[in-house]
Order: structure tokens, then sequence, then C-alpha cells
């Protein structure tokens, strides 16, 4: 089971989010706007974030750029969820951190699958670096 933080100002999304993230075995977090979101981060360390673009208070790219910056304390899964699906705000979006860019609307399955994906990666990479080294 993973912890999962998602930042959305839309109140139906987020209890979309957390029906099929609790169906699929996640712990969820849930924030309406950016300065929330990252307080919650903070305070909770999330395994995974979803990020809305359009937040109140700071917008999706400053928590994003804030949650990056938290990457060098903690492994964290970073995924926009939103409805601006420019391919400019897909590239900016992973340019500046993100793992993953789905737009809405979206499947609550495929949101899922991506979360879970970067989360074996996770869970991978936490292993490996447990792991002794090979001796010569």
């Amino acid at each position: 089971m993973a912890r999962v933080l998602v930042i959305d100002d839309e109140q139906d999304i987020l209890v979309l989010c957390r029906l099929n993230l609790q169906r699929a075995g996640h712990e969820v977090l849930e924030a309406l706007d950016g300065r929330r979101g990252i307080e919650l981060a903070r305070e909770h360390r999330p395994d995974a974030v979803v990020i809305d673009l359009m937040l109140p208070t700071i917008d999706g790219y400053d928590v994003l750029a804030a949650l990056v910056r938290e990457r060098e304390a903690y492994d964290v899964a970073l995924v926009v969820l939103t409805a601006k699906a420019r391919e400019e705000d897909r590239l900016r979006s992973l340019a500046n951190g993100a793992d993953e860019f789905v737009t809405k609307p979206f499947s609550p399955d495929h949101l899922v699958g991506v979360l879970e994906r970067l989360l074996s990666r996770r869970a991978e990479r936490t292993v490996a670096s447990a792991e002794p080294s090979p001796q010569p």
C-alpha cells in the first residue's frame, strides 16, 4: 500500500481519485489548493502526488517545482493530471520534474495503472540501493 496525495480544486475529481485509489489498496490524502498540497506533502511524505495544474493559491507548476525540491529528501513520484492538454503543457510539466502527464477527462483505471507503475519503479530503486555492492 502506498500513500498518494491528490491535489485538485475540483471536489468531484478528488472523490473519483480517492475511490479508485482506495479500491486499489492505497491510502489517499487530499488537498483543494496548491498551498495545502505542499503542506500535506511535507508533513506526510507521500509515495506519489497527483497534481492539477490549475489550482488556487499556488498553481500546479509551482507545486511541482516545490515537490521536485522535496526529492532531495525522499523519492516521490509526481503525476500531473490536468485539463490543459496542449503539448507545451505536457513538455513543460515533464521538463520540470513530472514523471507522467495525464489529461482530463481521464480513465481512473489508467491513472491507477500509471501510479502503480511509478510506485513499482520506486520500489525497485529502493531495493537496488539497499543491495550490497559486489566485491572485486
